[in-house]
């Protein structure tokens, strides 16, 4: 029989009893986007200096108090449609099953919001280009948890299912705690790599990117990566939390006010899971140039897939709005799931311009050279742009 989980935690107080001041200090190299709750980004010039993050350029999306807590008591329950209801502490995970590890991607859904809003008004933390970390994490394959604890199919069938994520142990700005979903196959593929993760970069995850334990999904936005997990159900729809339901969807540009987003209309539109095709110009240096009348630049930057199933095949930037392109090399890839690093240097070019970016797919696929505008600024991945 089916047994159901419920959480086991005083249930939180409204956003307005939110306490900030025990905050374990943030990285001082990060652009603070909002403080309360702490948001922040690095620049994308120092970002694709290092192909794998390190942890004071990792960014920090949060939508309540970040908060700390002991490896040794903190728990995970696993509940709902399984055999056996279970529950771990993260040392018991540890003891219990093998360390995975795996470099991924982790990016935010509203990167370059904040160029989107040129186009038309937004709602969101206006994101630049530095809402984007590539680590190396290490934990336990949920898939491994969910068979120890065994899914129960009579409710429906397992490609139906769903596994729900919530974290009840900190304040949540927009509902009584933080839930996402994924779907029950993505968390059983054995080439999947999803998590429960608590190193990044051979490290303890810190608190501020959701340690000691979060969720690593491969592939999908990090709205998805829900920090300081601590509740896992095995369900027969997606999570019914405000940020699968209500938030990180792409309405359609006819929708383009709070007042129109309804929650009918929100509930028309799929959550998300995976983010477009996209590239970023990072940095552009002026070199010195063989003609005498221009210049030369070094144009750095980072790609992302869009989907999966697909990687980054190469990128290529213009100095002319497309008329001609400058193939990159691609200085770092790894694995199934990480970013590219890529570089070109171009040369005879005007003393000052902008250089655009275009990456392409294995699939044939191009960035597109414009975005389309949604009200929630997500998933914008127009051609990349730099100046010098």
């Amino acid at each position: 029989m089916a047994t159901t989980t419920t959480m086991t935690a005083t249930t939180p107080p409204t956003p307005m009893g939110m306490d900030y001041t025990n905050e374990p200090p943030h990285s001082s190299l990060l652009t603070i986007q909002a403080k309360e709750p702490f948001n922040a980004e690095p620049s994308a010039a120092a970002l694709v200096e290092f192909p794998i993050t390190p942890e004071d350029l990792v960014y920090c999306r949060n939508h309540g108090p970040v908060r700390v807590f002991d490896e040794e008591t903190y728990r995970v329950q696993v509940g709902g449609c399984v055999k056996s209801g279970r529950s771990w502490t993260v040392r018991e995970l540890k003891g219990a099953f093998g360390k995975r590890e795996v470099v991924a991607v982790l990016q935010c859904a509203g990167i370059r919001r904040k160029e989107m809003g040129v186009i038309k008004k937004v709602n969101g933390v206006p994101w630049s280009d530095g809402v984007i970390a590539n680590c190396r994490w290490g934990g336990v394959l949920l898939r491994d948890v969910i068979l120890a604890a065994g899914v129960d199919t009579a409710e429906a069938r397992e490609e139906d299912m769903h596994v729900c994520f919530a974290s009840y142990a900190t304040l949540c700005e927009d509902d009584k705690y933080y839930g996402a979903s994924i779907p029950l196959g993505k968390a059983l593929d054995e080439m999947g790599d999803v998590l429960l993760a608590y190193e990044m970069n051979g490290e303890p995850l810190t608190p501020d990117h959701g340690g000691p334990l979060r969720v690593v999904v491969p592939g999908y936005l990090g709205a998805r990566w829900v920090k300081w997990v601590d509740t896992i159900t095995i369900s027969t729809s997606e999570s019914p939390n405000y940020y699968q339901q209500r938030d990180y969807k792409i309405l359609p540009p006819s929708i383009d006010s709070k007042a129109l987003a309804t929650p009918d209309v929100w509930a028309k539109y799929p959550s998300m899971t995976t983010l477009p095709l996209n590239s970023v110009v990072g940095s552009v240096t002026p070199l010195s140039s063989s003609s005498p009348s221009g210049t030369a630049i070094l144009v750095k930057g980072y790609a992302v897939p869009g989907g999966e199933g697909s990687n980054v095949k190469g990128v290529e930037v213009t100095v002319d709005d497309g008329e001609t392109w400058y193939p990159a090399t691609i200085t770092y890839q790894e694995g199934r799931w990480s970013w590219t690093l890529w570089e070109v240097e171009v040369d005879g070019v005007e003393v000052s311009g902008r250089v655009r970016s275009c990456a392409v797919d294995s699939e044939g696929r191009r960035q597109p050279k414009e975005g389309v505008w949604n009200l929630r600024g997500v998933a914008y991945n127009a051609w990349g742009v730099g100046e010098w």
